[in-house]
């Protein structure tokens, strides 16, 4: 059974290796250190969802296409204590140009996401908890049953307002084809 540490490891590699990418360019385009992708490659790291989403923009892929293996349905992606932890429920489907995670925040907690691609629509549906959204200087606040819907193809973050986990499903629009 793959895991997805090996899944990681093994699409980052081929991903690069596909564009003809050394790991100086690699981390030219992603924002991620050279020293961090290579350890990602041989297994020898577990990124933040932070680092993951630099990586699926700077390689113009969807986030779930990262984590999701055949044997791991939903996968999920969360480092050992992190704040921050996100579940595919449905991963990239070309025909729709979308995906669909399943984000649980801890109480308090902060997460900043760089700019995506230009056009990239998030849509946010709070399920438990308070959440804020941040763009640019303004900012959404969020409780359970509440909706936001944003551009993101600039930098925004996601915070905890509240004592208890912020869950919500965070649908991501491409809006052109990306890589699979």
């Amino acid at each position: 059974m793959e895991t997805v540490a090996h899944h990681l490891a093994t699409t980052l590699k081929q991903l690069r290796h596909a564009r003809g990418w050394s790991l100086s360019h690699a981390a030219a385009q992603t924002g991620v250190s050279k020293a961090m992708l290579g350890q990602i490659e041989r297994g020898e790291s577990s990124p933040t969802i932070a680092t993951l989403w630099k990586i699926a923009t700077g390689f113009n892929v969807a986030f779930s296409a990262l984590i999701t293996t055949v044997e791991n349905s939903p996968p999920h992606f969360a480092q050992p204590g992190a704040a921050m932890s996100a579940t595919t429920l449905f991963a990239w489907q070309a025909e729709l140009g979308m995906e669909m995670l399943k984000v649980t925040l801890a109480a308090r907690a902060h997460s900043v996401s760089t700019a995506h691609e230009k056009g990239v629509i998030e849509q946010i549906v709070v399920i438990a908890g308070e959440l804020e959204v941040t763009l640019a200087r303004t900012s959404q606040r969020l409780r359970a049953g509440d909706t936001f819907q944003f551009q993101a193809d600039v930098a925004h973050a996601y915070t905890n307002i509240g004592e208890e986990t912020v869950v919500f499903h965070n649908l991501i629009h491409y809006p052109r084809p990306i890589a699979q």
